[in-house]
């Protein structure tokens, strides 16, 4: 294996050959799929008829347009229902790994699959779903990817793609109470901007990364992409294979102990060449908060929404249409901002320790009159995890509906959306205009426990105030 970086390593160890467009045939190790992406490839495999090559190296679940309330068959909104069937059809006909409602093992793509220990360092993965960059937290090189190239890994489990830039992000320092690792993606997307990551893998790096756990690694690399990244990952250390090491798709024995070997071979070396280093300090950065339409209108708590003439001239058109949609003004505190629905969940933060931190501020509270406040686990195994420790009750007391697995309100491609314009608490990924099921719902993106503080009092808090006041 040459030297450089864990992203040079793991493409050199996966490249196929150079194709004459110089891009990279690309060997993919993990395919994922679920119910909105994959129908269409597996139709265009049988107009060629073509099977799927590599049907092991292909695991499939359901997330996005399953509902979390009522999950009876057949489902009460016919087009989910057809996606659900025609994924079960091409799992059946295919020989692929299915994890479906029921099964214990049903989630959000990107939980189930690290959850289980399918995802490991060194590995290329890829999805039909953008954050699948979420598995980088590994060590791995995660693409998300379209349905045409669903289909092309599904025919040769390979795909062309150009070789990326790396920039390194380094950010030191132990993270001050109240913020969490949410807050420190969101702190870099708004220092680096929604397109700065063009042409680049991100690597995190430094002692903030370093003392993270790996769910709080997940929430970080599942970000990259709003910064602009094809993928971003952490490089793979003794938090990595403490946490795979037992799990269902981990090596056993002599094999765990080659891997480990392996593992620790692909990360990035000291002396491995980046293309741009980029520094931070965890100490500068607060609970933070979005307060426009894109990932990087974000703000610290304690900030105000900023005025046109403070931002640079190729940001304002932008602030601009914020401004307008948000129904928000320049100037004026976010703290304060009313708040009519709080969702906890997505393949960002609805993994178990982002319940039970969500927990700890929801306990010895209500949730505000006139507030919808929801929690919706990640997978299966997430929500029995949570309901053995008692969290579902905890939430239940507080005011909170508990519901089944799913993406939910992320992106509203089942009965969870927002109504009118309302505006949402949301621990998720994306704020677009529209993202949350309403042409005229808002979002503003913050961390769990946040949306507990947002919850309780009706309006945009400072979490930190919270611990202060909580019983």
């Amino acid at each position: 294996m040459s030297k450089g970086t864990l992203f040079d390593k793991v493409w050199e160890a996966h490249t196929v050959k150079i194709l004459p467009s110089g891009q990279t045939q690309l060997f993919i190790g993990l395919h994922l799929i679920h119910e909105v992406t994959s129908p269409q490839a597996f139709a265009m495999l049988r107009e060629r008829g073509l099977k799927v090559l590599y049907p092991e190296r292909t695991v499939a679940t359901v997330d996005h347009i399953v509902p979390t309330e009522n999950q009876t068959r057949p489902f009460v909104d016919y087009l989910a229902e057809e996606m659900m069937q025609a994924l079960e059809n091409n799992a059946q006909d295919n020989g692929i790994r299915f994890y479906n409602i029921g099964s214990g093992n049903q989630g959000i793509v990107h939980v189930i699959a690290p959850e289980q220990g399918l995802t490991q360092p060194g590995m290329t993965i890829a999805c039909g779903d953008s954050h699948t960059s979420t598995h980088g937290a590994f060590g791995a090189i995660a693409f998300g990817i379209g349905t045409s190239q669903v289909r092309d890994i599904l025919a040769s489990q390979t795909l062309a793609l150009s070789k990326l830039k790396v920039r390194k992000i380094e950010v030191n320092g132990t993270l001050p109470p109240g913020v969490y690792a949410k807050d420190v993606i969101l702190y870099i997307i708004r220092q680096l901007g929604v397109k700065g990551g063009v042409g680049y893998a991100y690597e995190y790096a430094g002692t903030t990364f370093e003392a993270m756990s790996m769910e709080e690694r997940m929430t970080v690399c599942n970000m990259a992409i709003e910064g602009g990244a094809r993928c971003g990952y952490i490089n793979p250390d003794e938090v990595t294979f403490e946490y795979l090491k037992g799990r269902d798709f981990a090596p056993t024995g002599k094999d765990w102990e080659q891997a480990v070997t392996w593992w620790r071979s692909m990360r990035s070396d000291a002396d491995a060449q980046y293309d741009d280093i980029v520094t931070f300090e965890a100490s500068e950065i607060e609970p933070t908060i979005t307060w426009g339409i894109t990932p990087g209108q974000g703000l610290g708590v304690s900030e105000n929404i900023p005025t046109p003439d403070s931002l640079p001239e190729g940001e304002r058109a932008i602030a601009k249409e914020a401004y307008d949609y948000m129904q928000l003004s320049p100037g004026t505190p976010i703290k304060g901002t009313k708040i009519d629905v709080c969702f906890i969940g997505s393949c960002t933060n609805g993994r178990i320790s982002d319940l039970r931190e969500a927990a700890k501020f929801a306990q010895g509270h209500r949730v505000a009159s006139g507030v919808k406040a929801f929690v919706v686990p990640g997978s299966e195994r997430v929500k029995e995890q949570a309901e053995a420790e008692g969290l579902d009750k905890i939430f239940v007391e507080a005011g909170f509906e508990w519901r089944e697995a799913g993406c939910s309100m992320c992106l509203a491609m089942n009965p969870d959306k927002l109504q009118g314009d309302q505006i949402s608490a949301s621990s998720s990924n994306r704020n677009f205009k529209g993202r949350q099921g309403s042409s005229t719902g808002r979002t503003l993106l913050m961390s769990p426990a946040m949306v507990v503080a947002a919850a309780v009092k009706g309006q945009v808090s400072d979490v930190r105030e919270l611990i202060v006041n909580k019983i």
